[in-house]
């Protein structure tokens, strides 16, 4: 049995190689995805041998998950919930995407990942799968209850890896949990279960990697324009730029001014609430920044039917359907919408704030000899009009409120 796992070399996925090498008698071969994450890759090749795996896949993604993940979801204005900016959603699926093509290519049996069976990773991975591959089997250790009786803490772990001469850094466990790519930063467990714990308090500031608190932001605000092109930022302060190199100049500018820190608490797809602290930056201000670009350019009926599909959007990249074929129709629509989301927007960056300082564009719907108090010297619009507008609009109110005050009771006197 050949099997392709997602290995970071961390103490949980070098357990995981080797046990599951051990229990389904695999040849083993670790894959890691570097989607931004900025970890330390350096020997990670050697210690997935040292750990059993036959090969090892480290691949760069930042740059596909900027172009073909990032934006899009982007464009869509995706926020799920109102507040989460989908960073760890997003990833997902791409890495999954990634495990498959290696599974194909060395033609495995199997793909394995380290996600608990209590959180959302687990149905992101194992759906993009069933979506690309569904001929390959899924391996979830830690949903098999053999493994949870081996491994119930941290310690067992260490004492396993000592035992088979595993090489990992066996540290104390952070009070928290974090995962990191191109577009956030997400804090999670531990001390953070505390739903009433400030994570803004001046004792937990080492726990921000991205971004400085506001408190500490600089006290002159900076000035950035982002011009984009159907919807996609294509230039920072003038300067032409990939998807990529827009996601890492705006997550430092953002970081720099405290900008993108979010404590939320979001409804996981398998039930539970969890409570999560978040950093994004870039994400952010381009959220904003496209937004702004849309108020300018899109058509009301086109920006309020895109906007209805937000939430399910949004819900569908949090629970991992990114590549089910109603996202795919929805991404349609979305892509039709940003045809003419073409422009540029200047903003203020302001200890935590994002503020509007302008908007302009080759194909504005705005038109200030329309939209101005004084004479419209166009004639476009008479004013008269709106008399039986407001007419045929309130119709209905008439009616209703006729027939319910003639069925309202009176009152009693006493």
């Amino acid at each position: 049995m050949k099997i392709v796992l997602a290995y970071s070399g961390g103490l949980d996925t070098s357990v995981l190689l080797s046990w599951i090498k051990e229990k389904y008698q695999a040849e083993m071969i670790a894959f890691c995805a570097d989607v931004g994450q900025q970890d330390e890759l350096d020997g990670l090749e050697q210690k997935a041998r040292k750990t059993g795996a036959s090969k090892i896949y480290i691949d760069d993604l930042s740059a596909e998950f900027a172009k073909d993940f990032i934006f899009p979801m982007l464009q869509a204005g995706a926020i799920y919930e109102g507040q989460y900016f989908l960073g760890t959603s997003i990833a997902r699926p791409l890495i999954a995407k990634r495990m498959v093509e290696i599974a194909r290519k060395e033609k495995a049996d199997a793909v394995a990942h380290g996600a608990t069976g209590k959180g959302n990773d687990q149905v992101r991975f194992e759906l993009t799968a069933a979506a690309l591959a569904p001929e390959l089997e899924v391996i979830a250790p830690w949903r098999d209850a053999s493994f949870r009786a081996q491994f119930p803490g941290r310690a067992e772990m260490i004492r396993y890896c000592e035992t088979k001469k595993i090489p990992v850094e066996a540290s104390a466990k952070k009070p928290y949990s974090m995962d990191r790519n191109l577009l956030h930063i997400s804090y999670e467990a531990g001390i953070l279960e505390d739903p009433w714990l400030d994570a803004s308090a001046p004792e937990h500031k080492p726990m921000y990697k991205l971004s400085v608190s506001p408190e500490d932001a600089p006290d002159k605000a900076e000035y950035v324009t982002l011009d984009f092109e159907q919807g996609n930022c294509v230039a920072v302060n003038g300067k032409q730029a990939t998807p990529l190199v827009v996601m890492q100049t705006l997550n430092k500018l953002g970081g720099k001014h405290g900008i993108g820190r979010v404590d939320l608490v979001e409804n996981r797809f398998v039930g539970m609430k969890s409570r999560g602290v978040y950093e994004t930056p870039g994400g952010s201000i381009l959220h904003y920044a496209h937004r702004q670009m849309e108020s300018l350019t899109m058509d009301r009926e086109v920006m309020h039917l895109r906007d209805s599909l937000i939430p399910q959007y949004s819900t569908l990249v949090y629970n991992g359907f990114w590549f089910a074929p109603e996202r795919l129709a929805l991404q349609a629509l979305v892509t039709e919408s940003q045809r003419n989301v073409t422009g540029t927007v200047r903003l203020k960056l302001y200890k935590g704030n994002i503020i509007t300082a302008g908007r302009k564009s080759p194909v504005s719907l705005y038109n200030p000899h329309i939209a101005t108090m004084e004479a419209d010297p166009t004639k476009a619009y008479n004013q008269d009009d709106a008399t039986g507008f407001i007419r045929l609009n309130g119709l209905r109110l008439k009616v209703a409120a006729q027939v319910h005050a003639a069925r309202k009771p009176a009152k009693k006197g006493r």
